[in-house]
Order: C-alpha cells, then sequence, then structure tokens
C-alpha cells in the first residue's frame, strides 16, 4: 500500500473533489479503487494530500496534452517511456508504453525502448531523444555535446526546451512513484540478503581446504 495516507473523498478539498469527479465519477476513489485503464489510481488519492501539488502536476500533464506544444507527440512519449525505464518506474514505463501506442507508435518499437541502443528500428533523431532521456535520468542531465547536436539539427529550441521539460517532468513522477509506493512501484524491496549458509569466500574464519 502507499506510504502516505489516501485523502477519502469526503475529507477532500474542492478542488481534489473535482478532480476526483473527472476520474472516478460518484465513487470515492479511496474506497472503492480503480480507474478505467486498470490502474489501482492511487497516485491520485496520495497527491491529494496536498492540493496544489495536485493542481500542479495537472497543470504540468495540460502543458505536455496542449494542441500549443511544437513537440511531434511521438517524440515525446518515446522521452517519457524510456524515462520510465532508466528511473525504473513501472507505473510510468507501463503508462506511456500506453501512450506511445496512442500516438501511433508501433508495437515493435515501443517493444525496442528498452535496449533502443541495440534496434535499427529508430531514427537518428528518435534515437537522440532516447539517449536525451537516459541522459537525464541516469546521468543527471550531462548530456553529450554529439546528443545534442542530434536534436539540434532536426528541433527547434523550444521543441528542445519542450522535450527537456516533460521529460525531466516524468522522471521527477517516476522517483516519486517509487518513493511513495503508488499505483505499480508498490512492489517490495528486491535487492536484500539472499538466504545462505553463514560465512563465505570471504569469510577470513572459514575453513581452508588444504
Amino acid at each position: 500500500m502507499p506510504r502516505l495516507r489516501e485523502i477519502p473523498k469526503a475529507e477532500a478539498s474542492p478542488y481534489v473533489q473535482e478532480v476526483y469527479r473527472l476520474l472516478f465519477g460518484e465513487r470515492d476513489p479511496v474506497a472503492q479503487p480503480g480507474t478505467v485503464n486498470g490502474t489501482p489510481g492511487d497516485w491520485w488519492t496520495v497527491f491529494a494530500n496536498s492540493s496544489d501539488a495536485l493542481k500542479h502536476a495537472m497543470d504540468g500533464f495540460a502543458y505536455y496534452r496542449s494542441r500549443e506544444r511544437v513537440l511531434d507527440p511521438k517524440l515525446r512519449e518515446l522521452g517519457q517511456t524510456r524515462v520510465g525505464w532508466a528511473t525504473g518506474s513501472q507505473f510510468v514505463f507501463s503508462q506511456h508504453c500506453k501512450g506511445c501506442r496512442d500516438v501511433g507508435i508501433g508495437e515493435d518499437k515501443i517493444a525496442a525502448i528498452p535496449a533502443w541502443q541495440t534496434s535499427e528500428l529508430f531514427s537518428s533523431l528518435e534515437r537522440a531523444v532516447l539517449a536525451y532521456a537516459d541522459a537525464i535520468a541516469l546521468d543527471g542531465g550531462r548530456v553529450a555535446d554529439g546528443v545534442f547536436d542530434v536534436l539540434r539539427a532536426h528541433l527547434s529550441d523550444e521543441a528542445i526546451l519542450e522535450l527537456t521539460y516533460v521529460v525531466a517532468l516524468y522522471h521527477m513522477h517516476a522517483i516519486m512513484a517509487r518513493a511513495l509506493k503508488v499505483e505499480f512501484d508498490d512492489v517490495p524491496e528486491r535487492i536484500v540478503e539472499a538466504p545462505g549458509a553463514h560465512g563465505g569466500f570471504l569469510d577470513p574464519n572459514a575453513t581452508r581446504k588444504e
């Protein structure tokens, strides 16, 4: 379950209640969880702990979906999906695999996103977008000049700014989903000590066979 309290409909602020109605109809999403696309829906009920945070997130969603954006939605979704994978968020990755389909990206390309470096399916620009997402997620924004040069050769400064903002935004969402254990990122920690005998080959007290 999420690490933070979920806010029931009766306790929600007027803004949160409006969002709940938009997404869940008249249901209380805490008492009757689940969204139409199959997610638990607890991202919304956890973000409801701060109406301002939820509104800020909603404004971000509206920003990248606006028809005023100049960035090709296919490039946007490639960046969002890859940053979900690179950050290790099943929630962000899964949701934006679906987003890729919505904007017309084929199944072969979607399946190739985890190992895009070895795939010949992507154009040079698409490869640069995927590398850019990796640089944001894995290298803290340290982007090689060669990657940026390809982006600049194909995209306007405005489009690059939009790409940077959206990929970094979803890097944040991926991190928050994992930290708070919401949606598909509510999973047990897998890096734990594996069962085994006491000691081992590094144990100085282990008996050495001559």
